[in-house]
């Protein structure tokens, strides 16, 4: 499975903070915003990783991961000139995906949640056309909502419905089988001038392949594209790491346990770092490990 975090647009709902860099370089308490979405695919143990964003910001973003040979990654890059919708990203990323599944992932979306990375290796290896994350919300009308029968199959996709017939809001994480590419590749464009991810979705829905993967009680999904959104998610995180005392979206750590480096090279990558309160958790995981 391939990977693509789509890192884009020009962060307009931020001004004027993102007049001067890219809003997934903006920090989410102690980390860059995009950490989150990497974390993810890194959970999925996805190591193969397009990261596509704004010609200015692909520079800050390379500065930051490199190649991602640290973290035993592969991650290379793209640039999307303007916003041309979400699923622009499989034609800018069609040479990236191939002939292979792929996990696309937005850059301001964050999850947490116990099991998160068992629920998406699960979805990974069960994945049969399409499989999209949703989340229960109590402002349905806001977001592309998903409705499932009485079976819990997927049978319909609404775009900001006003008269909601679920309140399973799809998230900004999406497994697809192969045949993206060429879906996206024959899309047209909405009426607003972009390639729509819901005009995707339901695609492979009208041909039965579309499954919804409800994130019930004990997972958080958070957007952090707005000022409010992002200082929440930035107090949620504060929150949960001083209590439980582990870090959230710790891109060493995650590939750590999940035997993409070794506890040598992550205790190497948290010295650089030894200055900060995490990078010396990044040693104290790689001296608990090792």
């Amino acid at each position: 499975m391939k990977g693509i975090v789509l890192a884009g647009g020009s962060g307009t709902r931020m001004y004027p903070v993102t007049l001067a860099t890219s809003k997934q370089l903006l920090p989410v308490y102690d980390k860059p915003m995009v950490y989150y979405p990497l974390s993810v695919l890194m959970l999925a143990d996805v190591r193969d990783i397009l990261m596509i964003s704004t010609p200015a910001s692909v520079p800050a973003i390379r500065a930051l991961f490199g190649d991602g040979a640290h973290l035993g990654l592969n991650i290379t890059y793209a640039e999307q000139p303007e916003p041309r919708g979400i699923a622009d990203a499989f034609r800018v990323g069609a040479d990236h995906v191939g002939n292979d599944d792929s996990a696309l992932i937005l850059g301001d979306n964050i999850f947490h949640g116990t099991g998160f990375g068992n629920l998406l290796r699960r979805g990974r290896s069960e994945l049969d056309g399409c499989t999209l994350f949703g989340y229960p919300v109590s402002d349905p009308e806001r977001y592309g909502i998903g409705e499932l029968n009485d079976q819990g199959q997927l049978v319909s996709i609404e775009e900001k419905p006003l008269r909601p017939r679920s309140n399973n809001a799809i998230t900004g994480l999406y497994f697809y089988d192969s045949d993206v590419v060429e879906m996206a590749r024959d899309l047209e464009p909405s009426a607003r001038g972009e390639l729509e991810i819901t005009d995707i979705n339901r695609m492979y829905l009208k041909d039965g392949r579309a499954k919804l993967e409800t994130l019930g009680r004990g997972f958080t999904w958070l957007d952090a594209g707005t000022h409010r959104s992002l200082l929440e998610a930035s107090q949620y995180v504060q929150v949960l790491e001083h209590r439980q005392g582990v870090r959230v979206a710790c891109v060493e750590e995650i590939a750590l346990r999940m035997g993409f480096i070794s506890a040598d090279e992550c205790h190497a990558l948290g010295e650089k770092m030894s200055n900060s309160d995490y990078g010396r958790y990044v040693m104290d995981v790689a001296k608990s490990l090792a």
